[in-house]
Parts: C-alpha cells; structure tokens; sequence
C-alpha cells in the first residue's frame, strides 16, 4: 500500500462558511489547500494568512493556479453552476457549496459537462457522511424500526437575518429555507427512504421584508422574494415524508428527524450536524403509555465539512463514485424546486429523474487519516 500525495485544493469565496472548511481541510492530509481566491481580495488574504494557506488573490487567480487540482465552490448560490463551470473547463474537478444551481438547465449542463471532460462534482451536504446519520442509516438496514413506513422531518426558527450580517442572498430567488436548508433533510431522506418521486406543498411569506440584525448594517432591511414558512409532502420509493420548513417560527425546533417503521421510530441526529444522539422507540402493550426512548449506538468517524471532499478524492484515486455527487445533488435540486413550483400552483409535482442509493460510507473511513491504496 502507498500513501498518496495530498491532492492540491483552491478554495473560491472566503465568507463565513469558508472558516469551517479552511479549518478542516487542513486536519486531512489526504488535501492542502494551495489558494483562496474571492471577489474581495482583502478578505481573501486575510482568510489565507488565517489559516495557513501560501496564496490569495482573486477567483482567476484560483482557477490559474499551478498546484491546484480541485476547486472548492463556497460562492452564493445564484452563481454556483457558473463557477463550476468555470473550474471545469479549467480542468478541474469541483467540490460546490449546496444547493448545485439554482436551476435544473444550469445544473444538468453541469453534469453533461464534467462528463465530458473526465472530471467529477461534488456537492454538499457531506453531513450525510458523518457518523448521526451513517449510523442511523446503519440501524435502518439493521432493521431497527422493521420496513421502513415515512417520517417526518422538521426546521424552523426565526430566521438567518437574526445572525448574518449580509442576509440578503438567503431570501432572494435560490434561497430560502426550501434550498438553504432542504438540501441537508431531503438528502438524509433519500439516503434513508430511496429517490423521491412526487411532493405537494404549501407555503408563504407572512414578512415582504427583513431587517438586519447584527453586523455593521443592522437596522437596514430589503424585500423577501421567496416563501419562508413551507410545509411539504414528499412521497419517496419506501415511504412518505412531512416536513416543515420555517424562517417564520418563535419556537425553535431544528435537526427533528424522524423515520418511522412497522416496529418503531427512529431519531437521527441533526442532518445539518456530523454527529448528535440517536434513539428508538417501539411499539408496546399499552398504547396510551408515554414512548419510552432506547439509546442506538454510533460508530464510525464523526467527521466536519469537507468529508465529502476527501470521500471524492479518494474515489477518484480508486476509480469508484464518490457519495455526495452531482447526481443525487440534482435529484434534490429538482425536488426542492417542484416543492416551490406546487406552492405556486397549488398542484403536486412528479419528478423525472432519479438516483441510485448511496453507498454506505465504511464505519471505519477516518479523514484525518492519509489513506493509501495499493500500488
């Protein structure tokens, strides 16, 4: 076996998510990020120098770097497919930020690019790699609940304006709760339920505008151009979901998971986390008794963002997929976007594509371990 040389990363967009990758990137000798690059060059300095990294300048200069073989994508998502595209004709695989695009046309042409090209996407959430939700898929295959029946899903709080400083991108077209945070439910539900193959919703936008709260613009406020309060049915190939999705809640209630089988009910940790308790609870004599909540253990390498980033890498070097890929990305953009359509016209939407499940990630995969294959 032979350890392999760490594959060179160029980061574009160095805004808050930026600090958790640049943090965790360098744990995993498996990468080194090379370069960091954004429209604000200042900023993308000071994120280099932060965290160790030998160069900065802007998103070209990224995209012209010697050293790098993988872009990591963490722009806004009104220009996730074009920057993606970009790194692809320079000739580079991509890790993008969810959602893939913002559109179905620009996220298919995506795909139908890179392969093309010989080249991979990657897109988060690679939370679903993690230990909570790995190992709750583990319990779901052990037959923990029994057949697997729907389950019920649940995000809401008062809102990203509350703690964001530039919040504006999260309530344009391409944003809110459906694609901010659907992409991290929707893809657990896959994972656990199978393809998704119709939804119905409803859904509203009881404040037109926001005010910003923190940061140096608080007080300002700008207009909500998407639904911020949804509810939505999601009938997947092993059962149906119901899931909230909510920036209009007092009550904060996030991270519920819940699937249920013909012998009990599953929680998974919080799909936006790497790790977190899971529980059962089964049918017993007395249905009128209070649930009684049984520990499930977790194994396996909690993990941070950027996983699938390594998960890729290495996949590439073995020649098999990698889990978090453009495909069931886009099955999940489709999803999301069928979610908004239906609230729109009040009909449910059938969706064409589909996605193959996903391979369980092994209970001993450690990305703070090189990994090294045969020669």
């Amino acid at each position: 076996m032979t350890l392999q040389t760490p594959v060179g990363i160029g980061v574009i967009g160095a805004g808050m998510i930026s600090e958790q990758y640049l943090a965790n990137l360098a744990q995993y000798p498996d990468v080194r990020v090379v370069v960091v690059g954004d429209l604000d060059v200042a900023r993308a300095r000071a994120q280099a120098e932060r965290h160790g990294v030998p160069d900065s300048g802007t998103p070209d200069d990224v995209l012209a770097h010697p050293d790098a073989r993988l872009v990591v994508n963490l722009t806004i998502p009104a220009v996730h497919a074009e920057v993606s595209m970009r790194a692809l004709e320079a000739g580079m695989h991509v890790w993008s930020e969810k959602p893939i695009s913002v559109d179905l046309a620009s996220g298919r042409a995506l795909l139908a690019r890179a392969d093309e090209l010989g080249l991979r996407v990657g897109i988060a959430p690679d939370t679903v790699l993690g230990q909570g939700v790995q190992s709750g898929l583990r319990a779901i295959a052990a037959g923990v609940v029994g057949e697997p029946i729907g389950a019920t899903t649940v995000m809401q709080y008062a809102g990203p304006d509350r703690f964001h400083p530039n919040p504006e991108f999260l309530f344009a077209p391409g944003g809110g709760p459906v694609l901010d945070m659907g992409p991290y439910y929707l893809t657990t539900l896959v994972s656990a339920l199978g393809a998704i193959r119709r939804v119905t919703a409803v859904g509203r936008t009881p404040q037109p505008t926001r005010t910003i709260q923190v940061g140096e613009r608080v007080g300002e406020s700008f207009p909500v151009g998407v639904p911020t309060h949804v509810h939505a049915i999601v009938e997947l190939e092993r059962g149906v979901a119901q899931s909230t999705f909510s920036w209009d809640s007092a009550l904060r209630r996030t991270g519920v998971v819940e699937i249920s089988g013909t012998a009990g009910t599953l929680r998974i940790p919080d799909p936006n986390m790497f790790e977190g308790p899971l529980e059962v609870t089964r049918v017993g004599l007395d249905v009128d008794a209070e649930s009684v909540w049984e520990a499930v253990p977790a194994e396996g390498a909690v993990g941070g963002r950027g996983i699938g980033i390594v998960d890729m890498v290495r996949a590439i070097r073995e020649g098999r997929p990698h889990r978090a890929s453009g495909e069931l990305a886009l099955h999940v953009l489709e999803a999301m976007l069928a979610i908004e359509t239906s609230i729109r016209t009040g009909e449910p939407q059938t969706l064409d594509s589909s996605v193959a499940a996903m391979v369980p990630v092994e209970a001993d995969f450690d990305p703070t371990l090189a990994h090294a294959v045969r020669a």
